[in-house]
């Protein structure tokens, strides 16, 4: 089984609390395997109250975290009886297991904060075929020659018209092939 994103409903306000119990009930039961990272999706919004500009964390999804694992029944039995938990978006109830994010809607979060889907390190190491998934050079593929943690930048080794080129993406412009 892979690991994907899924979306966690929890009681609004409450998000940044169920994130740290959810992350330390994983590693008290020996979890790290199936469930991965929590993410509370929060943005900078910048507002100017009495002439000074002000810069304020605001949650994009009041009442919802992110969570990447692996869908295993004790991962999902552990994340629901999460204290704080209500369910998972994308469940019919009933014992049903909900659907994941699809790569695109989990770019799409994670760029908004400046996070990306792939970890340098773990998933992603120096001599990878990715595939670019965005911008001008989407659907080609080509070898990660350089990685920048801080940026979440890589440089790609693409053929482009029969000739080796380097270029510079971000790492929501990419997945691992």
């Amino acid at each position: 089984m892979q690991k994907e994103w899924y979306v966690v409903n929890t009681y609004s306000g409450h998000e940044n609390k169920v994130k740290e119990k959810l992350e330390m009930r994983a590693s008290s039961m020996g979890m790290e395997d199936y469930i991965f990272r929590v993410v509370v999706p929060e943005q900078v919004e910048i507002e100017y109250k009495d002439g000074e500009k002000k810069e304020k964390l605001k949650k994009m999804f009041p009442g919802y975290i992110l969570v990447e694992m692996v869908m295993t029944d004790e991962a999902w039995f552990i994340v629901r009886n999460t204290p704080g938990v209500t369910g998972f978006i994308g469940s019919s109830g009933k014992g049903a297991k909900p659907f994941p994010l699809t790569p695109a809607e989990v770019d799409r979060i994670l760029g908004t904060m400046g996070m990306s889907r792939l970890e340098i390190g773990n998933e992603l190491n120096v001599e990878d075929t990715v595939k670019v998934i965005n911008g001008p050079f989407a659907g080609m593929y080509g070898k990660v020659k350089t990685m920048d943690i801080e940026t979440q930048q890589v440089e790609v080794t693409l053929d482009l018209f029969g000739q080796e080129t380097v270029v510079e993406l971000q790492l929501s412009e990419i997945e691992k092939s």
